[in-house]
Formats: structure tokens, C-alpha cells, sequence
């Protein structure tokens, strides 16, 4: 099993590095959508779904990704004028994911609420997975370095909460969603973004780098929310009785359970990167 994981992780991250560097903004685009097309296939899992019904789900969302490129094609690195035109995009499609991860979800977990209805379920899907797909593109435009940070950040807040738990991990987060996450894990992973965030601090916008507590801010809670996503996933799951969102990574599960703290942080990210001045 870990010869597997191992060999699995290697690949995904030489095929993410290969991507992000080197394919043209049309590769990218069409990468980003072939991600988003299987979270969505994944989703339907999630929502009970068998069948021709979840290659369905992962064609609309297919299709939405194309349909939007196509209106809006410098919004997706396909054209000129690529800071008008993402805002426009971008304004109908962040502020939705905004709301659902900043209020929704908080209160989602408390009262642990499940997918039972499918018109919900698939519209959660689309303000979950779509906004994600479209950070993806347009955080690639400020660079692949940028978003490469950026993404650094979920993964140090995973990694941190991960050791930090089973170092000093006593008093359980969440035990009736992840049993396995501790408050101790959690600021262990806030603790290992700060020191990363400040250590990059030279390189961010001067908004963030001239105002410490600011940078602190944002940092923390971006580390709360990606434990959202995180959290939001392993609910889900458990409410439809899956250990992963799929098998289609050898050792590690789906694409959802790769993904699932980017979806929450990604799209706030983007959000905020687009309506900062320039």
C-alpha cells in the first residue's frame, strides 16, 4: 500500500509540475477541466449517484467549463484584456463560493445536514467545484510560481496539522466528522502557514507585506478555512458511507480528496486577488 501511494504521489506531482510550467494556457485550461469534470463525477458519488447519471454530472460540468471559456475567453487566459474580463467572470462565480464556504459551511457542520435533496446537492456541487476550476486558470495568469505558493499554503496546513496531531494531539476538532483531526493538529497547521507566509512576505502584494498583523490575519484564516474544506469532504463521505471520493488515485483516494481544502481556499483567494487595486 505505501509502495503504491508513493509511486502515485510521484507521478501526480510530476504531472501537476509538468502542467502548471509548461502547457500553454489552452492546456492548462483543458487540464483544469478534466480535473473539475472527474470532482464532479466524484460528487455524484457523494450524492448517491451510480452509473450513466455520474459521467452525466461530469459532462455538464464539462460543459459549463467550456460554455463559460467560450463566452469569456480572455477570462481564461484565451485572449487580451484579461483583468476586465476575469472580473467579470469572476464576479459572478466567487462571491457564491465565498458565502458558502464563510457561512454556509460553518453551519452545515454544526447541524451536519446531508445531500438528501438532489436539486441542492448538485447545486452545492456547482458553486463547489466550478469556482475552483476557474481559480485555477485565472491565479495562473498572476504566474505559475504564484499559484504554486498559494497552493503551498493548503498543503503546509495539512502537513502541519498532520504531525502536530500525532505529536501532541489530544483534544479532538471535529470527532463526529474526522475523528482523527485535534485542535493541537489545527494550530500546528496555522503555526507552520504564519512561519511560511512570513518568510514569503517579501514577495507579497505591499498591502499584505507592510502590515504584519494584516499578513497574520489572512494567514490564519486561511488555515481555517482550508479545514473547512477538509472537514466538509470527510462529512460528506461519511454520510454516503465512502472511505474516498473515488479510486481513481492508486493510495490516495479521489481527486475530491485531493482538492478538498483548495476548493474552499482557492476561490477566496482569487476573489480577493481581483478585487484588491492593481
Amino acid at each position: 500500500m505505501l509502495r503504491t501511494r508513493v509511486i502515485t504521489a510521484v507521478f501526480l506531482f510530476a504531472a501537476f509540475f509538468f502542467a502548471l510550467f509548461y502547457l500553454s494556457p489552452l492546456g492548462w485550461l483543458l487540464f483544469a477541466t478534466l480535473v473539475a469534470a472527474v470532482a464532479a463525477w466524484e460528487w455524484g458519488g457523494l450524492l448517491r449517484l451510480t452509473g450513466t447519471t455520474r459521467f452525466l454530472l461530469g459532462g455538464l460540468l464539462a460543459g459549463l467549463c467550456a460554455a463559460l471559456s467560450v463566452l469569456e475567453p480572455a477570462a481564461v487566459g484565451l485572449g487580451s484584456g484579461f483583468s476586465g474580463a476575469a472580473w467579470r467572470l469572476g464576479g459572478w462565480l466567487y462571491p457564491p463560493a465565498a458565502v458558502l464556504w464563510l457561512f454556509a459551511v460553518p453551519i452545515w457542520l454544526k447541524r451536519r445536514w446531508s445531500l438528501s435533496n438532489p436539486t441542492v446537492g448538485l447545486a452545492v456541487g456547482i458553486v463547489l467545484i466550478l469556482p475552483t476550476w476557474l481559480a485555477l486558470v485565472q491565479l495562473r495568469q498572476a504566474g505559475p510560481q504564484a499559484l504554486l505558493a498559494i497552493m503551498v499554503v493548503v498543503w503546509l496546513a495539512d502537513i502541519g496539522a498532520y504531525f502536530a496531531g500525532r505529536r501532541f494531539g489530544k483534544h479532538k476538532l471535529a470527532p463526529n466528522i474526522s475523528p482523527g483531526k485535534t485542535w493541537e493538529g489545527a494550530i500546528g497547521g496555522g503555526i507552520a502557514v504564519v512561519g511560511y507566509g512570513f518568510l514569503m512576505s517579501s514577495k507579497l502584494p505591499a498591502t499584505l507585506a507592510g502590515s504584519h498583523l494584516l499578513l497574520l490575519v489572512v494567514l490564519v484564516l486561511l488555515t481555517a478555512i482550508s479545514i473547512l474544506g477538509d472537514l466538509f469532504e470527510s462529512l460528506l463521505k461519511r454520510q454516503a458511507g465512502l472511505k474516498d471520493s473515488s479510486n481513481v488515485l492508486p493510495g490516495h483516494g479521489g481527486v475530491l480528496d485531493r482538492i478538498d481544502s483548495l476548493t474552499s481556499t482557492l476561490p477566496l483567494v482569487a476573489l480577493v486577488w481581483l478585487a484588491a487595486p492593481s
